[in-house]
């Protein structure tokens, strides 16, 4: 994040202070995972809700690809199961062309597009996580978040996904795809205030602000100033304009 920043204030050296965002890493780096955790959590608490969410996820799996083997209406399920999928991310016709084609595709292609799809969104939430042990949301407020960006993230997610799966190369991507993610925060959120002004401000990001400016942008214009909803009056802080670390 200290480098995203840098490179921003390099990039726009000699604009107007209000012409180009807040900086990100200054404030960000106030938070430390330890004084956000929350205390009253164990580590076996945490560790037996790690289990019981991946081991849910894995018993609709199962469950999902054995009703597909069900006589006469197993064919529908995997179609019908993408089509669940896709429509919250991609929207209804797209997801109805994902079902047309599934149920004349082999259960194979079917399960290996499904498992891409968790898998990418699962590779996304974990390069999100050093933003998420800072910035403190409850589950509901994090859950808002997700969907309210879940498009962009889907497409976000499956490229490196893909790209990590080449023998080699996938190490190499994966430090390409922090970086990526650093510089991806400062499209879909706010910059956060500092640890002192930080209440309400998770729930304040639950929609993302600038959602369709930015979509309407073409890769040329990707690093376009956009608006940012400041969350606190505060003069704009470009203290790592000449910090690099």
């Amino acid at each position: 994040m200290a480098w995203v920043d840098y490179t921003y204030y390099k990039k726009h050296e000699g604009e107007t202070p209000t012409a180009i965002r807040e900086g990100y890493y200054h404030n960000l780096q106030q938070y430390t995972a330890e004084n956000n955790k929350p205390s009253s959590i164990s580590t076996k608490t945490a560790i037996a809700k790690f289990i019981f969410r991946f081991g849910r996820r894995a018993g609709i799996s199962l469950f999902i690809f054995a009703c597909s083997y069900v006589p006469f209406v197993g064919r529908l399920v995997l179609p019908g199961a993408s089509f669940y999928t896709f429509q919250k991310v991609i929207g209804f016709a797209p997801a109805a062309i994902i079902f047309g084609t599934g149920i004349f595709l082999p259960r194979r292609y079917l399960v290996i597009f499904l498992q891409s799809y968790f898998s990418s969104r699962s590779l996304t939430r974990e390069l999100l996580e050093p933003y998420f042990v800072r910035i403190r949301f409850t589950k509901d407020q994090k859950r808002n978040w997700f969907f309210d960006r879940e498009g962009l993230l889907f497409g976000f997610g499956v490229g490196f996904y893909l790209l990590l799966r080449i023998p080699l190369l996938g190490v190499l991507m994966y430090g390409i795809a922090e970086a990526s993610t650093a510089y991806l925060v400062t499209k879909i959120t706010d910059p956060p205030p500092t640890p002192a002004q930080s209440d309400g401000f998770a729930a304040s990001q639950q929609q993302w602000a600038n959602k369709h400016e930015f979509l309407k942008l073409n890769l040329r214009e990707i690093d376009k100033q956009l608006r940012h909803k400041r969350f606190a009056e505060t003069p704009p802080n470009t203290s790592t304009k000449n910090n690099k670390n």
